[in-house]
């Protein structure tokens, strides 16, 4: 009997993109932030009390962690190490599947001040340090700098940072900027509410308080997930999600792209539909130029019929 009711809900979830998820809404009124991992696991961070709990797919808690200060979650791609950074704490935290810390990495004996830090793999750090100016590539495994770069940029309103294929990628509060690791510019934009940023294989995407944007690059952002009434956004390898009204929703990567599958045949008539209109539109250009030869024609006429009467008029007079 205990399987019905879970059987029902995978077959409502079956029939809408748009699926609600069985998250009590009291667990969502205060969420700062929200992160889904590629098992359909939650993560809530609230900025109350510092907390993160990570709940299943069914809403079943299976982890929390109390936090003194605050940290930033930067990602649960790999939910077996998720990487914790607190600029407060200078330190960074790993944590396991069930939100135990299984180790700390403290900045604060061996770097100056640490604006930002990102995990890129299981060994290797970048660290922005803001106090020497410099973007340091750090192993934290054996407690050794690999390389350090001059980068001297005022980034007080840093809220993310990435690094990726030599390229440093910049998350401002109001801005997205890429540079290379001799800090050199290679793009700039405007960008409101960015929170921080995720990797999929070579594609960068940034989430914001509402959107998921592509990062195209150096052109330009693109736009592929956007909903103005959410409070938070986010995504994982097979759907978007996203906090709505205190409650959690859900939408299938595969039926947008159906969606955009079936527009493509619409726009391909309306490309085959364009000659036919054109094709009906030169009899009538030929019937305005025939119309405007008529009055040529008259005219010729009535200048034949003047000169024959002026002929006659010439005989009658006798000349």
């Amino acid at each position: 009997m205990k399987l019905i009711p879970i059987i029902l809900i995978c077959f409502f979830c079956s029939l809408s993109a748009q699926n609600v998820l069985p998250l009590d809404t009291l667990k969502l009124k205060e969420a700062k932030d929200m992160l889904a991992d590629d098992y359909g696991n939650l993560y809530i961070y609230k900025n109350k009390d510092f907390s993160l709990t990570k709940y299943d797919s069914l809403g079943k808690q299976i982890g929390k962690m109390m936090l003194t200060v605050p940290f930033k979650i930067q990602s649960v791609q790999n939910p077996l190490s998720v990487p914790l950074f607190s600029e407060n704490a200078q330190e960074l935290k790993l944590v396991d599947q069930n939100l135990n810390e299984i180790q700390r990495i403290d900045f604060k004996q061996k770097f100056g001040f640490i604006r930002m830090a990102y995990a890129e793999d299981l060994q290797q750090l970048w660290l922005l340090d803001d106090s020497m100016k410099r973007l340091i590539q750090y192993n934290f495994r054996n407690e050794t700098t690999i390389n350090s770069y001059p980068f001297d940029a005022s980034f007080d309103d840093l809220v993310d940072l990435l690094v990726f294929e030599n390229k440093v990628y910049i998350l401002t509060r109001k801005s997205l900027k890429v540079y290379t690791l001799k800090f050199e510019k290679l793009f700039e934009t405007p960008l409101e509410n960015g929170k921080r940023f995720r990797r999929e294989n070579e594609f960068i995407l940034i989430i914001t308080n509402n959107s998921i944007l592509k990062y195209v690059p150096e052109k330009e952002l693109v736009k592929i997930f956007e909903d103005p009434d959410a409070q938070i956004v986010d995504k994982n390898t097979l759907s978007f999600f996203e906090i709505k009204a205190n409650n959690l929703y859900l939408y299938n990567l595969e039926n947008n792209k159906e969606k955009k599958q079936q527009t493509e045949p619409e726009s391909e008539q309306k490309s085959t539909e364009k000659p036919m209109e054109q094709s009906t539109e030169k009899p009538i250009e030929k019937t305005e130029e025939n119309s405007k030869v008529e009055p040529v024609e008259k005219s010729a006429d009535n200048t034949l019929e003047k000169l024959i009467q002026d002929t006659s008029d010439v005989q009658a007079s006798g000349i």
